[in-house]
């Protein structure tokens, strides 16, 4: 098995309050991990602490086997790492394309050459009917997928998708599933922040549950949505049983 994340016993203290309180896991490569929670147990902020947003307080994260604790974000995205936002903010005024084509900068010098990547990657998410349209103009749905693509398009290996199916409707879910799922089938692993928990259960090899900060739960999807601390931390009873009765 060959990991490629590891955090090591992380902690991040923001003053007086512990954002992530001694969290240590491992991702293989070639995966896709759902990390749940409630809101404020931590989730974005161990994202910020692996991309490079944040520096913990204590404890490291190895990526490739090398110790990237240090490391600023852009030098994280240049090894490969990249990552979404829950709150998307494209640039208003520039078209699809060349949103999508500042992420392709990354590795492609000349504009030429990032546009033309931005084009390919537009095409794979469904955006290339839009790609002359101003962002500003764009549906949520399509707005997802742009941070999506602008994330694809510096070329990772890890990819971190924070709430990338927050505020679409359930055709707009259903569409995006298959997508997350072909990402992770051309080599790039995948973590994933999510509260839709059948699409958790759905994509997801593994899952794991943050609660004030900590690790609570750690597994497969259908050994964690029954672990008795992520009902009384998280599903409660009734989303508990729902899933359950989902997956008979």
């Amino acid at each position: 098995m060959t990991f490629i994340l590891e955090v090591q016993g992380v902690t991040k203290r923001f003053g007086g309050l512990t954002a992530v309180d001694e969290v240590s896991l491992a991702v293989e490569a070639g995966s896709i991990t759902g990390l749940i929670g409630p809101n404020g147990a931590g989730k974005t902020t161990l994202f910020s602490l692996i991309s490079g947003f944040e520096r913990p307080s204590q404890g490291h994260v190895m990526f490739r086997a090398e110790d990237i604790t240090a490391l600023p974000a852009d030098r994280r995205a240049v090894l490969g790492i990249a990552r979404t936002f829950q709150i998307v903010q494209p640039f208003a005024k520039l078209s699809v394309a060349e949103n999508i084509a500042v992420g392709a900068h990354l590795r492609h010098r000349s504009r030429d050459e990032a546009i033309r990547s931005a084009r390919e990657i537009a095409k794979r998410l469904g955006l290339g009917p839009i790609l002359e349209k101003p962002a500003a103009s764009l549906t949520v749905a399509a707005r997802k997928r742009l941070e999506l693509a602008r994330a694809l398009a510096t070329e990772p290996v890890l990819l971190l998708l924070d709430e990338v199916l927050a505020g679409l409707n359930p055709s707009e879910m259903r569409d995006i599933v298959p997508v997350i799922r072909a990402i992770r089938d051309v080599g790039i692993t995948v973590i994933m922040v999510e509260h839709v928990m059948q699409a958790v259960m759905n994509l997801c090899e593994r899952v794991v549950v943050l609660n004030q900060g900590r690790l609570i739960a750690d597994g497969k999807p259908r050994e964690v949505t029954r672990d008795q601390r992520v009902i009384e931390a998280y599903l409660g009873k009734g989303a508990a049983a729902r899933l359950e009765a989902a997956h008979v």
